[in-house]
């Protein structure tokens, strides 16, 4: 089965493409029996079955099917960000404990309006969607096909939203328009929010506080995979600013193991991060090498480097698959992202490395300016100086625009890409 949206965008009365695209895709999808459409005011379309005429002639019984505990409930790829997104296989078992624990680790009630940005093809969303439902709140989604940063305080504004989960890329739009914007919306009724999907920096959580004054603010660490790993909760955000937290309820501690796959049990070493918990996955969808690859025992790893400071909080430093080699040296480069995205002109940054025939590899940082800002790469290099090691400062500065930074669904940068594009061996000889 195949469920499409159908029917108009309301903000300029065109038809949404899905309906077409699909029918384009019918020929290379030969195990989809039914396909199903769903919009407001229940358009038909040839070929497709309307999930409003469907509900409305269904049975009200119960299925006789027997749901077991262990029956794989949603399939859910990957973001792809390293690599071909791969198919997580979740039961029922996996789900209700993730939403139990969400439940009670970010406080959801039956008053909750909960605003789902992330496509719905993003297990963000389906996390966050049910959560509310279980307790009687009210979920929306936001229909947007690119996102509008002024257009979402409108939406908070207009439908009273009381919680919503985004990337820091969203938040960083937000934080970018002028005050005079921001000022004609009312984001009073915010009452908690979550930064996901990527480290977030220190300065956008400062920024988000201050621009939703009511809101209580989480960052939440988790993976298609894992579910929610850790959690930093609203009163430890300027305690423990740059950690993602501490584990979760219901779970195991977790796990940190350096290359040589010893466990790592002093703090502030960096180490790759596992985790275990009801809330693992069964197994990548046809995948057994790629399964066990991920597992040890029945800890998971996602990939990301971490290390835990002293009271047991969790720092990300950043995907084990984005390290840079340079002269023997690791560099993490969220350490130096973090450091260029502060400089007042910088909107975004992306740092990879590229080939070197000396050091191997050396550092290299892709950035956006905010609009009207010019810099040059010197400026950028002196602001870095005297703040991080100099082999970790960027050697090549590249600026782009907004729209040529590439991006996944979810809006994660896609470093893999940008390594393709200006980190092959071809362009360095």
């Amino acid at each position: 089965m195949f469920i499409v949206q159908g029917g108009k965008n309301p903000r300029d009365g065109k038809d949404y493409p899905w309906i077409d695209t699909v029918n384009k895709m019918k020929k290379n999808l030969p195990s989809v029996e039914t396909y199903v459409s769903f919009a407001v005011d229940n358009p038909h379309y040839d070929g497709f079955i309307s999930y409003e005429d469907a509900i409305a002639a269904a049975s009200p019984e119960e299925p006789a099917t027997k749901v077991e505990a262990d029956d794989i409930w949603v399939l859910m790829y990957t973001g792809g960000t390293t690599g071909k997104p791969k198919g997580v296989m979740k039961s029922h078992t996996n789900m209700f404990s993730q939403y139990l624990i969400m439940i009670y680790d970010h406080g959801f009630s039956f008053d909750d309006c909960n605003l789902l940005v992330m496509p719905c093809c993003h297990i963000n969303s389906l996390n966050y969607s049910f959560v509310a439902t279980w307790v009687g709140g009210t979920v929306m989604a936001y229909n947007m096909i690119s996102f509008d940063p002024e257009d979402l305080l409108k939406t908070v504004s207009d439908h009273r939203i009381t919680f919503t989960s985004l990337v820091p890329t969203h938040y960083i739009m937000m934080l970018a328009l002028s005050d005079e914007v921001k000022k004609k919306y009312d984001l009073t009724t915010i009452k908690k929010l979550l930064i996901s999907s990527a480290p977030a920096r220190r300065d956008t959580k400062l920024g988000i506080l201050k621009m939703f004054p009511n809101s209580k603010l989480d960052e939440a660490y988790g993976s298609t995979e894992a579910g929610c790993v850790t959690i930093l909760k609203p009163e430890e955000q300027l305690t423990k600013l740059g950690s993602c937290g501490r584990e979760v309820i219901g779970t195991d501690l977790i796990r940190l193991y350096d290359e040589e796959g010893n466990l790592i049990t002093k703090p502030n070493v960096v180490g790759e991060v596992y985790s275990k918990s009801p809330m693992i996955f069964e197994g990548y969808w046809k995948d057994p090498e790629k399964t066990a690859a991920a597992m040890k025992g029945d800890y998971f790893s996602a990939g990301d480097m971490g290390y835990k400071d002293e009271d047991g909080y969790l720092f990300l430093v950043d995907r084990k698959a984005n390290m840079i080699i340079s002269g023997g040296e690791n560099i993490f480069p969220s350490e130096v992202e973090n450091l260029v995205g502060c400089h007042p002109k910088v909107k975004d940054v992306a740092v990879i490395g590229v080939p070197h025939e000396k050091w191997g590899e050396q550092v290299a940082a892709v950035i956006v300016l905010h609009e009207g800002q010019t810099a040059t790469p010197e400026e950028i290099t002196n602001y870095c100086k005297g703040k991080i090691a100099g082999y970790k400062v960027p050697k090549n500065v590249i600026f782009i625009k907004d729209e040529e930074m590439p991006r996944s669904g979810p809006g994660k940068i896609l470093h893999r890409v940008l390594r393709e594009k200006y980190g092959m061996w071809k362009d360095h000889v």
